[in-house]
């Protein structure tokens, strides 16, 4: 995108309206496993779940940066499957909250973002963080990937309690462009399709293919969850890896 188009655009942001939601449950999905995902954390707010995220060290979450409206206090749930019991999980306030400097909100690109725990997690059975991929990985169209939240489990449905997840295939960039338009990055972004999926909610969670977290859960429709017209969003990973690493190495 040229200098010209992207300012074209930025100054078109206050007459434009987008059906993109920013809080993304999985819908025609299964629970998962209890524990079988323990890099899984709940970020909440007031007791309340809003985004997922997941452990990327014993110190660090990596989730959306649109998960956290710049002044709230939020809290990470680690350890846990069922919200609604304590047995172990564990609720660890937040240090630092690091949104990726270039994010822009509108249209949730470099939309990114590391916690840093005010302490560190105790790896166990039901905490562990999540291997990442290199800068430069690819992931190939139609390769079966994996999600998993505690969002909504339909549109206008409740939130669950437990921990659900669903199966996705990776699509084809050009294909997510065409149904998404300006919204979506072909060099930031990747999209999924499948019965199941992200919904409202499950932002901030991982897009895992293989034993790696690949994505960060950023954006899908705001009229019907997993939509076939317009499939879930993801942030690639791998273009951040030097950021992610770098922040991670000025604490130790």
């Amino acid at each position: 995108m040229t200098i010209i188009s992207l300012l074209l655009l930025v100054s078109l942001l206050p007459h434009m309206t987008f059906s993109a939601h920013v809080k993304v449950g999985i819908v025609n999905g299964t629970e998962a496993k209890p524990h079988s995902r323990p890099y899984m954390v709940s970020i909440q707010s007031n007791k309340k779940h809003v985004c997922g995220g997941f452990l990327i060290s014993d110190e660090f979450v990596l989730t959306a940066a649109h998960c956290w409206n710049g002044s709230e206090t939020l809290t990470v749930v680690v350890g846990a499957h069922d919200l609604r019991k304590s047995k172990n999980s564990d609720h660890i306030g937040v240090k630092s909250y690091i949104p990726h400097p270039s994010y822009m909100v509108h249209f949730h690109w470099n939309d990114i973002m590391l916690l840093r725990l005010q302490e560190k997690v105790n790896i166990n059975n039901y905490v562990e963080w999540i291997s990442l991929p290199k800068n430069g990985d690819h992931v190939e169209a139609n390769t079966l990937c994996s999600v998993a939240g505690w969002g909504r489990l339909k549109t206008e449905g409740p939130l669950s309690d437990r921990l659900m997840e669903a199966n996705v295939h990776v699509m084809n960039k050009i294909e997510c462009y065409k149904r998404w338009r300006e919204m979506f990055s072909v060099t930031q972004m990747m999209c999924t399709r499948g019965h199941g999926g992200s919904c409202r909610f499950d932002s901030g969670g991982p897009l895992i293919c293989g034993h790696t977290a690949i994505g960060v859960t950023a954006f899908g429709d705001d009229l019907l969850c997993n939509s076939p017209e317009k499939p879930n969003v993801y942030i690639k990973i791998s273009p951040y890896i030097l950021w992610i690493n770098g922040i991670i190495r000025n604490v130790k």
